[in-house]
């Protein structure tokens, strides 16, 4: 799906002059505002670019701003409005294949062309929002430069990570199994960069990944954290004493080779040849991997996908939140943990390190692969200090609030439409 072929397809629907172009300048269209198109590339499914993108929805439903969700899912293709509200939900079809156990890439999904520019002409927006490089990604990019739109973009996902991982099991057949991995890393890189040159503005979870992405593609970068709902990831919803055994270790993501949960079990071996055998580990979520945790570990608690309230319970009734991703650009389980009073061990990559460090008093411990259990086994040693990091945990959490996430990126988007940032500038 090439930008050129959307264009033409485009030019054919509509015309080479954007057809909202009288619209928007109506007083009714609240001038003062940019009207947004955003384009995620998921929203219904568990992870960090749908969670991002339900909150920004809702975000928007609160304030009553003009912004219209295209995305893919289940419900009857109809342009929907609820105030300045709009959606466009779009079905994924048969040509479609996975990407993860509830996430799909469509290469057909140009069939959908004809309605997404029925609900552009209808909204008539002023800035267009991507999230990534999938198909959804794709026409949000090509509508944005067919109609001389500003576009923006939010970098939520390291691909390049992900598929040097992912390409493990293959490369191992090769003489230089390291040099292939990084050269895969390197050019998933170098291409996914070239795509996000697109924007005349662009956004991510942490500043080493916005200086990365300034360095690459020449444009401002700025930084795009998390939120956390602290109603519902509560300490309060905890049922079990402070000082209950056994010690209850947890982790919530997708169980995938990528967040690195093979540690997990490394992490009970070492626990268990230390002589600390009053740990229970809670593990939520779904993934390859689950069958050699199951195998390793076979005594303990998998709980499977949880959301909610049921999930919000599960992290209220752990004790500490282990963590061993290195490619997790932010880390919302993470700050969901800490909202719910659990301090946490993570690795000194990626997002989630950047939020324990960023914290007012320590929350956690920032430790590599080979120190985890020597960590955990010192806290569960010391009761007094994982008591302060409960209590700063929490206190952090509290001033983490999607509107203030939000607010920063509409600032952002006053930039990009004044032209600051516009190409050639």
């Amino acid at each position: 799906m090439s930008a050129v072929e959307i264009s033409s397809r485009l030019t054919g629907a509509h015309g080479a002059v954007a057809p909202w172009t009288a619209a928007r300048m109506e007083p009714s269209r609240l001038p003062d505002l940019p009207r947004v198109a955003y384009f995620p590339d998921s929203f219904h499914e568990v992870n960090g670019v749908a969670h991002t993108s339900r909150h920004f929805e809702a975000f928007a439903r609160r304030r009553n701003l003009p912004f219209l969700c295209v995305r893919a899912g289940e419900r009857s293709p109809a342009l929907q409005q609820e105030g300045n509200v709009w959606t466009l939900e779009l079905p994924r079809g048969a040509l479609s294949f996975a990407l993860e156990k509830d996430l799909r890439f469509d290469p057909g999904y140009l069939r959908h062309l004809p309605a997404i520019g029925e609900a552009l002409e209808a909204f008539a927006p002023t800035l267009i929002h991507i999230t990534g490089p999938s198909e959804l990604g794709m026409v949000g990019a090509a509508v944005a430069a067919h109609h001389g739109l500003p576009l923006a973009a939010s970098w939520h996902t390291n691909v390049h990570e992900y598929l040097a991982r992912r390409s493990e099991w293959l490369l191992r057949l090769l003489r230089q199994p390291a040099a292939a991995g990084r050269a895969i890393e390197e050019w998933t890189l170098a291409a996914t960069a070239r795509f996000y040159a697109q924007a005349q503005v662009l956004f991510a979870p942490n500043e080493a990944l916005c200086a990365q992405l300034r360095a690459l593609t020449g444009r401002p970068c700025h930084r795009m954290p998390r939120g956390v709902d602290t109603r519902l990831f509560d300490p309060a919803r905890r049922r079990r004493a402070r000082d209950a055994q056994p010690f209850t270790l947890g982790f919530v993501g997708r169980l995938s080779v990528e967040k690195n949960v093979a540690l997990l079990a490394a992490i009970h071996d070492q626990l268990h040849a230390a002589g600390v055998r009053n740990i229970r580990f809670v593990v939520v979520g779904q993934g390859a991997e689950e069958a050699m945790l199951r195998t390793r570990m076979p005594e303990q608690e998998f709980a499977g996908v949880l959301r909610g309230e049921a999930l919000a319970t599960a992290y209220a009734e752990m004790d500490l939140f282990v963590f061993p991703s290195h490619t997790d650009t932010f880390g919302n389980v993470v700050l969901e943990a800490l909202a719910s009073g659990v301090p946490a061990v993570v690795t000194p990559d990626g997002g989630p390190a950047t939020i324990l460090r960023e914290a007012a008093g320590e929350v956690g411990m920032v430790v590599g692969d080979e120190e985890f259990a020597g960590a955990i086994e010192a806290l569960v040693a010391n009761p007094a200090r994982l008591d302060r990091m409960r209590e700063n945990a929490r206190r952090y959490a509290l001033t983490a609030t999607w509107d203030a996430v939000f607010e920063g990126v509409y600032r952002k988007y006053g930039t990009c439409r004044e032209g600051e940032n516009a190409p050639g500038a």
